[in-house]
């Protein structure tokens, strides 16, 4: 059949919203997906951890083989314990990015160094990373004396080695009695095989508990800096997961993290909040964004958290845009709840109406991710969401249905003819996707009355839909 449509009209365009869109050379091909979610296996978990600037995201990176990690020549740009996966002569693993440990910190500095020592305790093997140009300092003597104690297997890598003479010095680094001290070069690629080699025999062969294969579903926690996220990860993980600081953008990195939630696990993903857009951010800002925007598009389901206690932001609606063009499940979250008085609910209604309206259908939940309130109503919505973004209508129910609305309220005429829709199929799920094959181009307010009509019947609450117009060449047809 769609060997009979090709090319509409040149004036077919995406709506500003994302949601409709006008081609004439797809084929239905263009829209199958595959469904099929990856398994989750359990894998041995490596934390590199050591003081601020040593180079700790540069070896990251080195062993990913790609920049992943954000790095910047700036102390404390890493704050959160952040894992990606890697592989070695074949033997796969996550790698735990820490920010600096210092024994002595305070403020925010005491809850990255928590995270770092969290990462320690969960590890199944350690590599502490040194500035061998600088030798061993206090603070290396401090991280030595913790991992001492540690039953855990401990490499003690001396980074920063780019040359023969230098690697010659590293053998000062015996003192700190971590064992023998692997000389490097994270930004070069020096002797980091060598160290690598070292950390594959060092990982015992079946990893610590952690949870079962299954495939949890993904969630990305997005929204401007400083509306919670990571206080709700924390709140929904029971522990310090995230680092939390009244500092806007204190998540730099996005943060993984298998939690159980109503007897199955998720995977939570906190963002960096997007502070501007990207081509105007600098620095580990701009890397910030772009992870952002790929961790969103590994998630399947996107938590936008809006403080509620203020009006709703450019900021705030350039991250739904972000989500609407992903494709991918929305719930909407009003956090701070316990700072909304009557009058700012009043207020609050009417900036949803004015300023959501793109998105009548995403489901909304007020919470406080600070004293937990509501919490226990994000398992609900989001699988909710889930399930309207995986939703398919058969062909047969779907164009009987759509035969019956059209017969009701028919397109309105266009240059003298009214468009008529042929055959109707979703040809995608994960959004659901529907192609409506045409005699004539169908104007957008019909086809968000098709839309709405669409969510009437068959619901799709928390997913976006997608109605693609394929329209038949008026050649095609004197041919036939």
């Amino acid at each position: 059949m769609t060997d009979d449509f090709s090319s509409a009209s040149a004036d077919l365009t995406m709506a500003g919203d994302g949601t409709w869109s006008d081609e004439g050379d797809w084929n239905l091909s263009d829209f199958l997906s595959d469904d099929a979610s990856g398994e989750s296996v359990a894998l041995p978990v490596v934390a590199i951890v050591g003081r601020p600037n040593v180079g700790k995201s540069t070896l990251v990176n080195r062993i990913l083989g790609r920049r992943e990690a954000v790095v910047e020549d700036v102390p404390g740009v890493t704050r959160d314990r952040v894992s990606y996966k890697a592989e070695w002569i074949g033997r796969q693993f996550m790698v735990t990015d820490t920010g600096g440990w210092e024994p002595d910190a305070k403020g925010m500095g005491l809850a990255i160094a928590a995270q770092a020592e969290y990462a320690m305790r969960t590890a199944d093997a350690i590599v502490v990373v040194v500035d061998a140009t600088v030798g061993a300092t206090a603070t290396d003597e401090a991280v030595a004396r913790v991992l001492r104690r540690s039953k855990t297997p401990v490499l003690l890598a001396a980074n920063k080695v780019d040359s023969e003479r230098l690697e010659a010095e590293t053998a000062s680094l015996w003192s700190l009695g971590l064992g023998e001290p692997h000389p490097i070069s994270a930004a070069h690629g020096r002797g980091t095989g060598d160290l690598l080699d070292r950390i594959v025999e060092a990982m015992p062969e079946s990893p610590r508990e952690r949870f079962a294969a299954g495939g949890p579903r993904r969630v990305a926690l997005v929204g401007k800096p400083n509306v919670g996220k990571s206080s709700l990860l924390n709140k929904l993980a029971g522990e310090e997961r995230a680092v939390v600081d009244n500092v806007a953008g204190t998540t730099v990195d996005p943060v993984d993290e298998l939690i159980e939630l109503g007897g199955k696990p998720w995977q939570f993903i906190d963002t960096a909040g997007l502070r501007r857009k990207v081509r105007t951010a600098t620095g580990h800002e701009y890397y910030a964004s772009l992870r952002t925007r790929a961790a969103l598009d590994s998630a399947e389901v996107a938590l936008l958290l809006i403080d509620a206690s203020q009006p709703v932001t450019e900021q705030d609606l350039r991250v739904l845009s972000m989500i609407i063009e992903s494709g991918r499940a929305l719930v909407v979250v009003f956090n701070k709840w316990d700072l909304v008085d009557e009058d700012r609910r009043y207020e609050l209604d009417n900036e949803i109406d004015r300023e959501l309206s793109r998105v009548p259908w995403a489901r909304r939940v007020n919470i406080s991710a600070m004293t937990g309130r509501s919490v226990q109503k994000l398992v609900p919505a989001l699988e909710g969401a889930l399930e309207s973004w995986d939703k398919r209508i058969s062909t047969g129910q779907l164009n009987s249905w759509i035969k019956d609305i059209i017969a009701a309220t028919p397109p309105p005429v266009r240059g003298g003819r009214q468009p008529r829709v042929m055959f109707a199929t979703q040809a995608a799920t994960r959004p659901p996707t529907f192609v409506l094959f045409t005699t004539g181009f169908l104007e957008a307010g019909y086809r968000r009355f098709l839309e709405r009509k669409l969510r009437e019947q068959f619901g799709f609450d928390g997913s976006p839909v997608r109605i693609n117009v394929r329209v038949r060449d008026k050649r095609e047809l004197r041919k036939k």
